[in-house]
């Protein structure tokens, strides 16, 4: 007898969780010591994704702001314009983005914050609402 999720060649590959890959994606690419190919980024993740897979993730990312791209003779190689600050900002969006209460989420998250972050989120707000208005 099968347990759930096994095929006739054993057990499934677990299924990787929404921005998984993306999130995987970008921190092989913060890793690179510059522009890098798809190829380099299979490489990288193991070489159990298809190279078309990497490319629709990379090309994601790009349409997202994330990552840049530049020709290198017939290819291109990719870039990361995200640090790791960026990068755990885009992981916490993506849950935020995937959830329908959205003011929910955030009343959760903030009530769970220690005192200083609490500060520090008031402090941040407080300077992103003064530079709003001076631009306007």
């Amino acid at each position: 007898m099968t347990q759930h999720g096994d095929g006739p060649e054993g057990p499934r590959p677990r299924r990787r969780g929404q921005g998984e890959l993306e999130a995987q994606v970008l921190a092989a690419l913060h890793g690179a010591r510059g522009p890098v190919s798809a190829a380099w980024v299979q490489e990288r993740l193991g070489g159990d994704l298809a190279y078309t897979t990497v490319m629709t993730i990379l090309t994601r990312l790009l349409a997202k702001n994330v990552v840049t791209r530049e020709r290198a003779g017939r290819s291109f190689v990719w870039r990361s314009t995200a640090d790791e600050a960026g990068l755990a900002a885009l992981r916490m969006r993506k849950v935020l983005d995937g959830e329908s209460d959205r003011s929910a989420v955030l009343a959760s998250f903030v009530t769970t914050l220690s005192a200083d972050d609490e500060r520090l989120l008031r402090d941040l707000l407080g300077d992103a609402g003064g530079a709003a208005t001076a631009e306007d």
